[in-house]
């Protein structure tokens, strides 16, 4: 490994002269490697899956696909129609003659979407729900326009299962009877400057990527349905019921789905349409500080809602009731103010009162829940060591069933929708290439329905990914992967791979954003480890990570590294560097300061630099009380104590810092921070700032930059033909 005891003069020529992010392609010249590796544009462009919605009889399924043109980088997405009754049928593309979102069928068999296109001369360009027959052919006929608001966009709806109603929800302000209110006067600007004046009592002043208007939320309203007549035309919003409670003085003010990642999978009509259930995230003055998600049930007479799990403080989410309106199930953490706590499937009883935790026996935390057809059996998938397989849970005993949908290859199973007839539809989606649409019929080995980008992906240079385990921090258990070219022989540069969170895993799962496939594909063997913190190996391991975040992760991060260079020779240990983001950009920087000599190269993405300024600007507080013990006053010590601020001095590994200016919950002044260190000491450097993003790199253009520069990065120092290259 090189000296990185830079020079002065030499460091400071390094900085004045910055290295380029040229567009990189994989080296031609990877030892043993003939196929085309996965470039940076390759894996930016790769078309991506949405989640299928199914028709009620179970035949039918449409599901999205997001293309990104290859030159210009746009994006668009289509929708396609298929046969789940026909093996080997071909999907249809539905054209729908306007923009559309959020296809669904309704229980009429009519597809049901969202789109700004204009109903009627000089409408406003909001969005609103239409509905239109689709035939097996892709055909679509008779588009109208069924529900909306007067002048608030619609962000997502639900249809009750008689077809008889519909629930819409959109961000409105909180004292409004039913819908928009546009001509309120947002409190927090009372001018006549562009001044933003907030109050304490307001809760939220900003939240994960935007500045908050104090006093309005996403808010449900319920609506009539009108049956199929292709010749009445729709008239406006009439007659709404708020989920919320229609009197200002009583309803409840939340933000119903949750803001801001809720939708959807947060609200249910109970199965005679009578009923809202609904998840809420109270707003008030605590909720900076609070995980209390709860779960209330509307009659929709325009009363306030029934609450249903005030008896507990932590979060209460994803409401499911069964097919014959019996039982209500959804998901519940215990510990209030903790976003990583075991998800555990509760079931009330709706005739008798009565609530079981059915799954308090296992150590699994789960991630999503659906009835079987039958409503004889709950459905749900939780990750479990590196996987995310599908589990059965009986709603009378509790006993949990592992199902074995891919023959003990499940890698990332999501979106499991159980079909009539016993059959299951879902996606797979692994290290190796992303998502497909499969169909299992009885909960057996299921078959691939769809070829998204599989035949893509076999075109390029194949990797394979080794899972390996040790000894970790107090002899525990400990697992990880290494992922690289199959055919590429050494020595291969090494990356360790840290990832977020820190409750998080780099599981046998795809991403769109830090993927070890296309970084393996620059000819690099990629080291995850899912240290002391991770999920998916029981609680207590993912709990140990608490008030010792610079502790046991790091040691299994250090042991990890060299069980993987012992388990694969031709890993060039020599010749390596360390990447994260997140709690993994903390803890490259934690390991700049206490691990000083070992790596080449680092690169650090949205990283917490300095606890004490991190705690007095995130915004959502629950995050460092529960992970550092208490508020900084109250756990001062702790914070100090795994503050990578504090061992600057140490640091003297070439970095390059990312951040993106809409990042509220690691705000990017910790990435400036981090950069001012390095540049005082002289050390190698390199701040990619993107102004319109957040936590995540999102858009397309910036994605390849940032890959372009992060290749670029780890060539120069781990590549010297590379940096030889590029100073010619």
């Amino acid at each position: 490994m090189q000296n990185l005891m830079i020079p002065g003069a030499v460091a400071a020529a390094l900085l004045a002269a910055p290295l380029s992010a040229q567009e990189s392609t994989p080296s031609a010249a990877i030892a043993g490697v003939t196929a085309p590796p996965m470039s940076a544009r390759d894996f930016v462009t790769l078309p991506r899956p949405g989640a299928p919605v199914v028709n009620v009889a179970g035949t039918l399924a449409i599901y999205s696909v997001t293309t990104t043109d290859p030159n210009s980088l746009t994006r668009s997405t289509a929708y396609y129609l298929l046969d789940l009754t026909t093996p080997d049928a071909i999907q249809v593309a539905l054209d729908f003659g306007m923009a559309a979102s959020s296809p669904t069928f309704g229980p009429d068999g009519l597809l049901y979407f969202i789109s700004d296109a204009q109903p009627w001369d000089g409408a406003d360009a909001i969005s609103r729900v239409w509905r239109a027959a689709v035939t097996p052919d892709g055909s679509i006929a008779k588009s109208q326009v069924v529900a909306g608001f007067a002048d608030v966009d619609v962000a997502g709806f639900k249809l009750a299962p008689t077809g008889k109603s519909i629930a819409l929800w959109g961000e409105m302000p909180a004292d409004c009877a039913e819908t928009g209110c546009a001509d309120s006067a947002p409190k927090h600007l009372p001018g006549p400057g562009t001044g933003r004046l907030y109050d304490g009592a307001d809760g939220f002043v900003r939240h994960w990527d935007q500045w908050e208007t104090p006093g309005t939320h996403n808010r449900i309203v319920v609506y009539p349905l009108a049956g199929w007549n292709a010749q009445v035309a729709w008239k406006g919003p009439q007659g709404g019921v708020p989920a919320a409670g229609r009197d200002p003085a009583t309803a409840l003010v939340a933000d119903t789905p949750s803001m801001p990642f809720g939708g959807g999978e947060e609200l249910a009509f109970s199965p005679d349409g009578k009923r809202l259930y609904f998840t809420a995230r109270k707003a008030d003055a605590a909720e900076p500080g609070s995980t209390n998600l709860d779960i209330y049930v509307s009659d929709l007479t325009g009363a306030a809602p029934t609450l249903l799990t005030g008896a507990n403080a932590a979060t209460d989410t994803a409401p499911t009731p069964s097919p014959d309106g019996r039982y209500l199930a959804w998901l519940a953490m215990a510990r209030p103010t903790y976003e990583a706590d075991t998800l555990a499937v509760q079931l009330l009883d709706l005739k008798t009162g009565k609530v079981r935790n059915l799954t308090e026996g296992t150590d699994l935390s789960f991630g999503s829940l659906a009835w079987s057809a039958d409503g004889q059996s709950l459905f749900a998938t939780a990750q479990k060591v590196l996987d995310t397989p599908a589990f059965r849970i009986d709603p009378q005993t509790g006993a949990v069933t592992e199902l074995n949908l891919m023959a003990g290859n499940e890698a990332h199973i999501a979106n499991l929708t159980p079909l009539p007839g016993g059959r299951t539809l879902f996606t797979r989606d692994s290290l190796g290439g992303p998502a497909e649409l499969f169909l299992s019929d009885g909960v057996g080995q299921a078959r691939p329905i769809t070829d998204i980008a599989t035949t893509r992906m076999g075109e390029m240079a194949s990797i394979v990914t080794r899972r390996f385990s040790f000894a970790g921090a107090d002899g525990d258990t400990v697992w990880g992967q290494i992922t690289r070219l199959a055919d590429q022989t050494g020595p291969i540069p090494a990356i360790l791979y840290i990832h977020g969170g820190p409750q998080g895993s780099f599981n046998d799962s795809w991403s769109n954003r830090w993927n070890p496939r296309v970084l393996a594909s620059q000819g690099y063997a990629v080291i995850s480890v899912d240290f002391h913190g991770s999920t998916g190996y029981g609680q207590d391991f993912t709990d140990a990570i608490r008030q010792d975040w610079g502790g046991k992760p790091l040691e299994d991060l250090q042991k990890g590294l060299t069980a993987a260079l012992t388990l694969d020779r031709q890993i060039d240990g020599e010749r390596a560097c360390a990447m994260g983001a997140s709690y993994g950009g903390y803890m490259v920087n934690w390991i700049a300061g206490q691990w000083a000599d070992r790596f080449d190269c680092i690169v650090q993405h949205d990283g917490i630099f300095d606890t004490r300024s991190f705690y007095y600007s995130t915004e959502e507080l629950w995050f460092p009380r529960w992970d550092f013990g208490g508020t900084y006053s109250v756990a001062r010590d702790t914070y100090e104590r795994w503050n990578p601020a504090n061992h600057v001095d140490k640091w003297q590994t070439p970095m390059l810092v990312v951040t993106g200016e809409q990042d509220f919950r690691v705000p990017y002044t910790q990435g400036l921070q981090s950069f001012t260190a390095l540049q005082e000491r002289g050390i190698p450097s390199q701040l990619l700032v993107f102004p319109d993003e957040n936590h995540w790199v999102l858009g397309a253009k910036n994605s390849l930059q940032w890959h372009d520069t992060v290749f670029a990065w780890l060539d120069r120092w781990l590549k010297p033909e590379a940096e030889a290259e590029m100073a010619k």
